[in-house]
């Protein structure tokens, strides 16, 4: 068969049951076989939609999902999507097509030859965990069966595998017998182990459990809990390692971080040791590695198991690095932490107080009145009238940071933001993908006016592909986030700030086939909701938002720089301002 049909093939022996992607001369022999392959092809209307669909709908099912792409542009749209999956450590295989290549060198259309022959490739270098580049039809199916393989172990990530278009058009055997072969196995934590690291919480005076995205799955979730019980400790997590232990769980004191739960800060603070596991210790979710803010350490002793060494002392060494699977950790340290304590355990009498007290601190807010409504009222009733099984999606500022601080959720992959890349645009679009995952739950996009503006697309490419997905637009005519920082290091708001007046989401949403509504008065957006949700098509809801910063409860050191350049600034020049312009640029 031609490499092309070869190639779907694979797909389908690797249990690929949807592909996002765009066409291109490079990729129509694939489309081709596409169509007559029980794979289902999501045309969408620019590449970045496809890679962060892709990446939203690898986060539900837990496998590397796929994204077909054309040469050249194509390829480059498609990169940011992919960078934050890479990031994230989301896997992803990324079949991209490329000029005939005896063709190479010769300024073929769309040819990428500045440095190299057809290195378009290289473009994604530093995103990718690899790179296949297949010029002959011998290495096309051994590049894509170790795409999944490489994809899908260790620390998960996107691979890049790059096949000219004669390839696609040759013709190779294909083994009428082929079945994937099984992932290697990841590297274990021995029951030895666990026993000494139980054996050291056990012994600790103030120990803290510890939670990061590499846990986050369903079976993790269900080893977290237990062993968080067991042990009968405080537990905290990084924004990624939400819904690992419910939010309700009463250990669980939430986020850490400059947007975090003070508690969470508190009780990583105050620790003798920290038992991490699955986490990187991201800038935002460790207050900028300051000491004292979130971790104490060297002070207060690490235990850190990671799936990737790279991990492990990058940020705070360990008094134990472990590189293990994270979830088979868990499951392991729970066989071996014996019996729960005797009682029921709970958190130190403070800590609960500092919970308590916060909690307070946000009820005005969350009790709001009027539209433009304020967003912690928005985050309140978005969680209180979405079902338990719904998936939410975040983007950047409040609706990630606000939601990590504010709503609680039950389980992981309920929630689901960009991390440490904070991708503005990855909410409205990787939404699709999640709502593709066969699992039928209802999956919402809670997402700023800025990102949905620049994902408009991904509205259409709904409502052509029948997906029923659920975009809140907070519409605060801003980049809200970013101006609350820069009104707080430059006392201006330039550039950061634009007009929705000139436009009406409801009509755009309409205009693109989908349905739409406004919030006119704060009780509607739950009715709205559940509304939306039970039509089952995509469905748009404006929200009118004040532009009011999320709480900040740690520190940032961009934020210590900003303080320290204006100190130096007095210093030098006179405590003198310098006359700026507001508003939009």
């Amino acid at each position: 068969m031609s490499g092309a049909e070869a190639t779907v093939k694979m797909l389908e022996a690797h249990g690929i049951k949807t592909i996002f992607g765009m066409c291109g001369h490079t990729v129509i022999a694939v489309l081709n076989a596409l169509s007559r392959s029980p794979i289902r092809f999501i045309s969408v209307h620019h590449e970045g939609v496809a890679s962060h669909a892709a990446d939203g709908m690898a986060r539900r099912t837990g496998h590397a999902e796929v994204v077909l792409l054309h040469l050249g542009p194509a390829l480059t749209n498609a990169i940011t999507g992919i960078a934050n999956a890479s990031l994230d450590g989301v896997p992803m295989v990324v079949l991209s097509g490329n000029i005939q290549s005896y063709y190479f060198g010769r300024n073929a259309h769309q040819e990428t030859n500045l440095h190299q022959d057809g290195n378009q490739a290289d473009a994604l270098a530093p995103w990718v965990k690899r790179i296949w580049k297949v010029t002959r039809p011998e290495a096309l199916l051994p590049a894509i069966e170790a795409a999944f393989r490489v994809a899908e172990t260790g620390r998960k990530g996107p691979v890049l595998v790059d096949v000219t278009m004669d390839v696609f058009s040759d013709f190779i055997e294909y083994p009428l017998d082929f079945t994937p072969g099984s992932l290697p196995l990841p590297p274990s934590l021995s029951r030895e182990t666990a026993k000494d690291i139980i054996s050291r919480v056990r012994a600790a005076k103030k120990p803290v459990l510890y939670f990061g995205y590499g846990a986050a799955t369903t079976a993790g979730a269900k080893a977290g809990a237990a062993l968080a019980d067991k042990l009968g400790i405080p537990v905290a997590y990084e924004l990624m390692g939400k819904g690992i232990v419910p939010d309700d769980h009463p250990l669980n004191t939430g986020v850490t971080g400059l947007w975090g739960s003070p508690a969470a800060n508190a009780v990583c603070k105050e620790a003798d040791l920290v038992l991490a596991v699955g986490t990187k210790f991201a800038e935002l979710d460790t207050c900028s590695w300051i000491p004292g803010e979130v971790f104490s350490i060297p002070d207060t002793r690490l235990i850190h198991i990671c799936e990737s060494v790279d991990e492990i002392g990058r940020n705070y060494r360990p008094e134990l690095g472990i590189v293990a699977d994270p979830v088979q950790a868990l499951q392991t340290l729970l066989a071996e932490a014996g019996d729960a304590p005797a009682g029921k355990a709970a958190l130190p009498a403070h800590i609960s107080k500092i919970m308590a007290d916060f909690e307070a601190r946000l009820e005005p807010d969350r009790t709001a009145k009027g539209v433009p409504m304020h967003p912690a009222r928005i985050v309140h009733e978005v969680g209180k009238a979405i079902p338990a099984n719904a998936v939410l999606f975040g983007d950047t500022g409040w609706n990630k940071n606000g939601v990590g601080q504010q709503l609680h959720t039950s389980m992981p992959t309920t929630f689901i933001a960009p991390g440490t890349f904070a991708t503005m645009g990855f909410g409205p679009t990787g939404a699709l993908g999640a709502a593709l995952d066969g699992s039928g739950d209802p999956v919402i996009a809670l997402t700023g006016d800025g990102a949905f503006l620049a994902s408009i697309s991904a509205v259409l490419t709904a409502v052509e592909e029948k997906i029923p997905v659920t975009w809140v637009v907070m519409n605060n005519s801003g980049y809200g986030s970013i101006a609350g920082l820069q009104r707080v290091g430059f006392g201006t708001d330039y550039g950061t700030l634009f007009d929705t007046k000139v436009m009406d989401f409801v009509k755009l949403a309409e205009a693109l086939g989908a349905r739409g509504a406004r919030v006119e008065k704060e009780e509607d957006l739950p009715r709205l909701l559940k509304e939306a949700i039970a039509s089952k098509v995509p469905f748009l809801i404006e929200v009118p938002t004040r532009n009011e910063p999320a709480p900040i409860t740690g520190a940032w050191d961009v934020i210590e720089l900003y303080k320290r350049a204006n100190a130096r600034r007095a210093e030098l020049l006179g405590d003198q301002p310098v006359p700026a312009k507001t508003g939009k640029a």
